[in-house]
């Protein structure tokens, strides 16, 4: 992290290192407020040891199945697993990956069906309760497809769900229909959550998410040094030597149009983690 030009701003206020250590020791130790949500610290080993086998084993099904994927799912079902795959791309032999759930436009709705076709496809519908709006709504279009273009048992082999372990509507559907399904970790919130297997698209896409993961178990271990040299102490400290000087705006720049949609994803890390309570710094891109 190069703090050089921001710096002159920093004012009285210079980058507390001391503080740094001392979330960074709240964090390990999951001692601070949310700490049941802190799942996610494990994700890479935990995904290996539980669903990798059988989550890799429905991407090749998905393939076999079609060229294309309808990922159903809002907010942080859908954000993570969007962004890797318009940054990373479909790679050769993998399902073309459309999004399907997130709002309520019938215009997008529309297009994402002509953009189908006659194509044949899954359906892999993210949501930990299946009671939101606009996926419930979503996935419901695009099941009755499945449903008029396969017929009700073969439709359902080419349904997907990724939900709560034990509760919720979808859940429940997904039993009673016999849908292979997956699990939403309990800790660990939406929006952290594309190293589980609601990044499950990412595999029907082709792309090699056991290398993704080998790659995140790595820099997770690496991001644990205790010290000033550590990326993550010397942005927290600048960020929050800059909050406390009256910079209340952060912007992510970027040159290459394909990261986009991982500028989306930060920005809802970011303003929906910290922005409660009249507290955070504003993320735009």
């Amino acid at each position: 992290v190069d703090l050089t030009g921001a710096a002159p701003f920093f004012g009285a206020h210079t980058p507390d290192y001391a503080a740094a250590e001392a979330a960074h020791r709240t964090l390990s130790e999951k001692t601070g407020a949310g700490s049941d949500f802190l799942g996610w610290t494990e994700l890479p080993r935990r995904i290996r040891e539980t669903e990798l086998a059988r989550i890799l084993a429905a991407g090749k099904a998905i393939r076999e199945k079609g060229d294309a994927l309808v990922v159903v799912g809002i907010g942080g079902s859908y954000l993570g697993a969007r962004a890797a795959y318009e940054l990373i791309g479909r790679r050769e032999g993998g399902a073309e990956l459309l999004f399907a759930g997130n709002g309520l436009s019938a215009a997008t709705l529309r297009d994402t069906i002509e953009k189908l076709g006659d194509r044949d496809f899954c359906v892999n519908v993210v949501s930990k309760s299946g009671t939101t709006l606009e996926p419930a709504l979503g996935f419901r279009v695009f099941r009755d497809l499945l449903v008029k273009k396969y017929g009700e048992e073969e439709a359902n082999s080419r349904i997907f769900a990724t939900t709560d372990a034990r509760r919720g509507a979808l859940k429940s559907e997904a039993d009673a229909a016999g849908w292979e399904s997956f699990v939403v970790p309990d800790d660990v919130g939406g929006r952290y959550s594309v190293l589980s297997a609601v990044g499950l698209p990412l595999c029907a896409a082709g792309i090699d998410i056991e290398k993704i993961l080998t790659v995140a178990e790595e820099t997770f271990a690496s991001l644990d040094e205790r010290s000033e040299a550590n990326p993550c102490w010397q942005y927290a400290a600048a960020r929050q030597a800059l909050y406390k000087s009256g910079k209340a705006v952060e912007i992510l720049a970027c040159y290459e149009p394909r990261f986009r949609m991982m500028a989306e994803w930060w920005k809802q890390l970011y303003g929906e983690s910290e922005g409660k309570n009249g507290l955070g710094i504003f993320p735009a891109s």
